[in-house]
């Protein structure tokens, strides 16, 4: 399954001795950067692009960076979800920068009233404005995930804040179990608050500056490569007012993605085995029907051939073997089942003793008798004598036709 992920850019902040918009102000870009994969595992491609021609793909998860989240540990209010965010905004208000009128909260995946659980704060205006902007494009936003959360073991990340490579420029991001810290790379006490024997990863352009104040190697890691690490966390920040609509539609298109993850490859591989063995199956039986059906006529040409040496071409042997039957029997001078004999024989059997035959028409191997004296008991007891024998009686305007009912074959 196809996935973009878009990189949105932090906020603008404001250093001393310095005016102009800031923070969510100036939160609408005209480019952003991105990355495509198909497995979720491995980099597609990477650029940088206007929404409206960013590369589409079957979900979009939109990545906040580290500066722009603030990480809280609480215990989760006992609320129900149209009043979370209220509760949320009551509980972190003092330990909160800016108003929380101005900020959006999202909880930790699968947390709990009442049980400790992590929420996380950013700029509403912000990310407003991205999601407008990306849906604006026709791009529908399934996730937004933090690009580091709090996490076991510990991680730590270096990369650099602006273009240029200065000391105040680099960055140290540390993820632990008490949350995740921004430092600038510089001092002693920064460097004693990274373990020896965490896992320390750096950009390409920070790599070299990384490791000549930790002292020891990092891992070089891309900001693609940091960027499919954070989607594959369980994280999503689409909550409350930022949540979905048409929560239905999303299950299903949810589904859908799951079932085409390497997670679900089993279960694929599994009905797909399934359906071959259900075709098999039916081709098998399909070819023993037909081979059945081939034997048995084979069978009819044997039995007519044998009965009836003068006949050379077979092409359809019960319509022949019926013919030449009849051919023999008027030969012999005898009735068959379809001739005016016959359907008088079965007449002669149900007719009543007391009432005589005044007019008769064969036709169509139909016979048609006039009974103008006839009852409804006396024509009910005439159908059923003749029903035992396969004949058919219909009775309508004073007269009765006889005529052998379907699906039963003539006797020879």
């Amino acid at each position: 399954m196809s996935t973009l992920v878009v990189l949105l850019p932090p906020r603008h902040r404001l250093q001393a001795g310095q005016s102009g918009p800031t923070g969510s102000a100036a939160a609408g870009v005209n480019e952003y950067e991105y990355v495509v994969t198909l497995d979720g595992l491995g980099v597609h491609s990477s650029g940088r692009a206007a929404p409206a021609l960013l590369p589409r793909s079957e979900q979009v998860v939109a990545l906040l960076p580290a500066a722009d989240v603030s990480w809280h540990r609480i215990t989760c209010p006992r609320a129900g979800s149209r009043k979370m965010r209220a509760a949320l905004a009551g509980l972190l208000e003092e330990a909160l920068l800016d108003d929380a009128d101005r900020l959006h909260f999202a909880l930790s995946p699968g947390a709990q009233g009442g049980s400790a659980a992590w929420a996380v704060a950013t700029d509403r205006v912000a990310l407003a404005m991205h999601l407008a902007a990306l849906e604006g494009a026709g791009l529908r936003v399934d996730r937004v995930a933090p690009a580091t959360w709090p996490d076991e073991p510990p991680s730590a990340h270096i990369d650099t804040s602006g273009g240029d490579i200065d000391a105040t420029s680099i960055r140290l991001t540390l993820s632990d179990a008490d949350g995740v810290r921004l430092l600038p790379l510089r001092g002693t006490l920064v460097r004693s608050l990274v373990p020896a024997d965490v896992r320390v990863t750096a950009t390409p352009a920070a790599a070299t500056a990384a490791e000549r104040w930790l002292g020891r190697a990092v891992q070089v890691q891309t900001d693609a490569e940091s960027a499919l690490l954070a989607v594959r966390s369980l994280w999503n920040l689409r909550q409350f007012d930022f949540a979905p609509r048409h929560r239905g539609l999303s299950a299903l298109r949810d589904a859908r993605r799951r079932f085409f993850t390497p997670a679900w490859r089993p279960l694929r591989w599994g009905l797909a085995a399934v359906v071959v063995v259900q075709v098999l199956g039916l081709n098998v039986a399909a070819w023993q029907l037909k081979s059945d059906l081939a034997a048995k006529r084979e069978q009819m040409t044997q039995l007519l051939t044998a009965a009836h040496p003068q006949v050379r071409a077979v092409y359809d042997p019960a319509v022949q073997m019926q013919r030449e039957t009849d051919l023999l029997r008027t030969a012999a001078g005898r009735a068959g089942d379809a001739d005016l004999e016959a359907a008088l024989r079965a007449a002669s059997s149900g007719w009543p003793a007391d009432q005589p035959v005044q007019t008769l028409s064969y036709e169509g191997a139909q016979l048609t008798l006039a009974v103008p004296g006839w009852n409804e008991s006396q024509i009910e007891a005439f159908r059923s004598a003749l029903a035992s024998a396969g004949w058919s009686v219909e009775a309508a305007d004073g007269r009765v036709t006889l005529s052998r009912g379907a699906g039963r074959e003539p006797n020879s």
